[in-house]
């Protein structure tokens, strides 16, 4: 099945439970489509966990939740080594890691060292017990949440973990008529059942084969760089991003043009996941903060200042590449 196809389908799955978002939603999947993490940093009740618990069912992939509070610990995640008094010998205890889907439900209520835990996992697709590495399975992707709001019992998050997330989202409110169709369809409850998982984890990795054989010219990588460049130089931002934004764009907009049914990276690509890509890797100078600008406002200006290369597919055919 093709990516267009598949994510056709998993949205038509996830608007059983899940009213609205289609626009967080589709980001969600470019992210997933291609093995990245995804932070859901909204206010309680918005939908979070409800969406990740949709989606994971639609993907029909290996899902597991775990719940952050002040006393996890780092083996609570990625399991331990304890003695088998039958067979008089140690041995590995895998945690809930072990997963395809890790929901890290409020994340931000750990403490830093267990959320340290996660690095390893998100970066290299494995954990260390006791000395002993140990692969995790394929896809495996983090999708977690956090209230931006409360800070009593909250421990921010490390700046290196928040590079890791892919993209960094929030839900929002519902509309009027959304909040009155979700009354309408879950008021009562929420009938998980009713979701067909339309994926699997063997046709993720073929997808995220199909998704790297997608073009993209030089004109849009130099579009790239320029973009993540002029965050680095620009005078309202204390840091600018890392080299894993660029990678994230490249990546991003190559999962959302298959998404979208083309083999090739138009400048619009890149435009439309800059700021969620971006907006948790940058850091706003305190003179800017309190001229009351945000990253958002900031990004959104570098991103009209910087010039837009020709439309993808004339470098396409111009390359000689179809």
């Amino acid at each position: 099945m093709k990516t267009h196809e598949c994510s056709k389908l998993i949205k038509k799955e996830v608007s059983k439970i899940f009213i609205g978002k289609d626009d967080q939603i589709s980001l969600i999947l470019m992210a997933v489509f291609v093995g990245g993490h995804v932070l859901l940093d909204d206010l309680p009740g918005s939908g979070k966990t409800t969406l990740i618990k949709t989606l994971s069912k639609a993907l029909g992939c290996g899902f597991r939740r775990i719940q952050f509070t002040p006393d996890l610990m780092p083996s609570d995640i990625t399991g331990m080594t304890v003695f088998d008094q039958k067979s008089g010998e140690f041995r590995h205890v895998k945690g809930p890691i072990f997963t395809n889907i890790l929901l890290a439900d409020e994340i931000n209520r750990a403490i830093p060292r267990t959320q340290s835990a996660l690095l390893e996992a998100m970066e290299e697709g494995q954990v260390t017990i006791d000395n002993d590495t140990y692969a995790l399975p394929k896809p495996f992707f983090v999708l977690a949440t956090q209230n931006p709001v409360e800070r009593e019992s909250t421990f921010m998050l490390p700046w290196a973990q928040m590079d890791r997330f892919f993209v960094r989202l929030s839900l929002g409110f519902p509309d009027r008529e959304e909040e009155k169709r979700m009354l309408s369809s879950l008021g009562d409850e929420v009938d998980f059942s009713k979701v067909e998982a339309v994926s699997d984890p063997h046709q993720l990795m073929e997808m995220r084969e199909e998704i790297s054989k997608v073009f993209v010219s030089d004109h849009i990588k130099a579009y790239i760089v320029d973009l993540v460049q002029n965050t680095r130089e620009h005078k309202d931002l204390e840091s600018g991003a890392s080299p894993r934004a660029s990678i994230c764009l490249y990546q991003g907009g190559k999962s959302l043009a298959a998404m979208n049914g083309r083999d090739y990276v138009a400048p619009e690509d890149i435009a439309e996941i800059f700021l969620p890509v971006l907006s948790h890797r940058i850091r706003v100078s305190h003179s800017a903060q309190y001229s009351g600008r945000s990253a958002e406002e900031i990004l959104r200006g570098i991103l009209k200042d910087t010039p837009v290369p020709p439309e993808g597919r004339e470098r396409f055919n111009a390359e000689g590449s179809k």
